[in-house]
């Protein structure tokens, strides 16, 4: 391998009151896939920042070297002229404009402002060969899933004549096979000669990819380790990361099990388009009080419709099903009257359904449950503030004060911030939705142990989650899903991921034959 590509020495950044980053040190090899780890909250994201120019020189302290040479970026396109490029976990991508026009926006083939549609269109269909995408240059965004459109990503960042590309969470809304895909072309790009920088909380993508990881935290630079030497395991990344050991990742419960809390009784919504497809095809569930209920199924399987749907439907259109709350049949034609029979959602898209970024963690708490805190349709400010600031110290989200921007918060902390608005409102039912996507290994344990006394205190806990792991080490029952319909229901003890991963992929077809 060759030397380095990239030095950033001493980094030092701070924002009012807080320190972000401080002596942080990072080097990076020619060719080389380098990880950064760390909670959120550590300073992964304004290192990145800082390397690519959204933080310009003046703004930190500190040096960086790029080949050698000493760069004082000024904003990001000054970062981009070196060949830095930088993919964020939000792609920026416009959805109603073609591949071809988002490959090279800002970047465009003109001369005299007239743009070369014929030169666009060509080069667009070259690189996005290059990246393995076999769409039309002309097809908008807006119809390319997620993991198409983090190709699509690439392909802009390679017009751009990239040397080191960075990869915030690339994988953090993409299934396997997009992952897997994803990941082999963060390889070929690695033998094209390009430097990459990886930041994920998926540990064992790292192990498949990285030749170096970086551990921060708080902050700081905790070490460096290379992949090839062997050193490098789950359990000592997770020790650099939270600064101990998380010898039991899912905290250990004996379940008081009692009546059924929620009952879904043969629930059907369509598609909220085409009518003639139904997405949740009679559907039947139950919870019980003090119990944990997982959903797993591949992405397409209906399960967020079926939450969504049930939760005042939300998503599509619903033709027919009963859902009951402690054995009494209720309407949950809208959101507000969920709520009002106790049942809560937490969405898996926490910044545009869960919360108000704009807006701060006090406002934002109190949401779920108006009523609490106001008298005669006023809110009570101090009543307000009591209670978030009693949410902030038990759940341990990490800010100066109630007052910060939700905004501003860590992925981890912004999804505390959604679970203490719905544990605010006392639902005897809550749906939690990927509850731990996109946030790291520290912040997860704690959340499990939310989740955990949430089922000791009598509640019915319902969670989705795409990580199988995740559902083995926290569910009491686990349902599968498959295009729509329910496949299977496997008691914890006799859960592993094999067994659902075959439920899961179960067709319709393949059901109504055993059926």
């Amino acid at each position: 391998m060759a030397g380095p590509v990239l030095e950033m020495r001493a980094i030092t950044k701070t924002f009012p009151g807080v320190s972000a980053l401080s002596d942080v040190n990072l080097t990076v090899a020619a060719g080389e896939v380098h990880a950064i780890c760390g909670e959120n909250g550590a300073g992964k994201s304004t290192l990145m920042k800082v390397l690519s120019g959204v933080h310009p020189h003046g703004s930190y302290q500190g040096e960086i070297l790029f080949k050698g040479e000493p760069c004082r970026f000024k904003d990001i396109r000054a970062s981009e002229r070196r060949g830095i490029v930088i993919i964020h976990q939000e792609l920026a991508l416009v959805p109603y404009l073609s591949v071809a026009e988002n490959v090279f926006l800002g970047n465009e083939h003109a001369r005299r402002g007239i743009i070369s549609w014929n030169r666009t269109l060509t080069h667009a269909a070259e690189l996005l060969r290059r990246v393995g995408l076999h769409e039309h240059p002309r097809t908008r965004v807006a119809d390319l899933g997620v993991g198409k459109q983090q190709l699509v990503e690439i392909a802009k960042a390679l017009a751009k004549d990239v040397e080191l590309l960075i990869l915030d969470e690339p994988t953090a809304a993409l299934n396997d096979e997009d992952s897997r895909k994803l990941l082999d072309l963060i390889l070929e790009l690695k033998a094209q000669g390009i430097a990459c920088i990886l930041i994920s909380h998926k540990l064992n993508e790292i192990a498949k990819v990285a030749d170096s990881v970086t551990i921060l935290r708080d902050g700081r630079t905790i070490e460096t380790i290379a992949v090839g030497s062997g050193g490098v395991s789950e359990d000592r990344i997770i020790r650099g990361m939270v600064g101990r050991d998380l010898e039991h990742r899912y905290p250990e419960r004996t379940p008081q099990i009692g009546e059924v809390a929620l009952a879904v009784e043969d629930w059907t919504v369509q598609h909220p388009i085409d009518h003639h497809r139904n997405v949740v095809d009679g559907v039947s569930l139950h919870v019980r009080r003090g119990e944990i209920v997982g959903i797993a199924g591949l992405m397409g399987a209906g399960r967020t419709e079926l939450a969504m749907s049930v939760f005042g439907r939300s998503y599509g259109r619903w033709t027919g099903g009963r859902v009951l709350v402690n054995g009494t049949e209720v309407r949950t034609r809208t959101v507000s009257e969920a709520i009002g029979h106790g049942i809560a959602y937490v969405t898996e898209d926490r910044k545009h359904f869960g919360l108000n970024l704009a807006d701060d963690i006090s406002r934002n708490i109190s949401l779920g449950a108006l009523g609490k805190v106001s008298r005669r349709g006023w809110i009570n400010a101090h009543e307000e503030t009591r209670v978030a600031e009693r949410y902030r110290k038990s759940m341990n989200i990490k800010a100066p004060s109630v007052f910060t921007e939700t905004g501003k918060l860590s992925g981890g902390n912004q999804q505390k911030v959604v679970l203490s608005k719905w544990i605010f409102a006392e639902p005897e039912v809550l749906i939690l939705d990927e509850p731990t996507r996109g946030i790291d290994v520290g912040a997860k344990a704690e959340i499990y142990t939310v989740i955990a006394e949430l089922a000791a205190q009598g509640k019915a806990v319902l969670v989705i989650s795409s990580e199988l792991p995740e559902l083995l080490g926290l569910c009491d029952r686990i349902y599968t899903m498959a295009e729509g319909r329910l496949t299977g229901e496997v008691p914890r003890a006799d859960a592993t991921q094999e067994s659902l991963m075959r439920l899961m992929t179960v067709s319709a077809a393949t059901q109504n034959e055993q059926v």
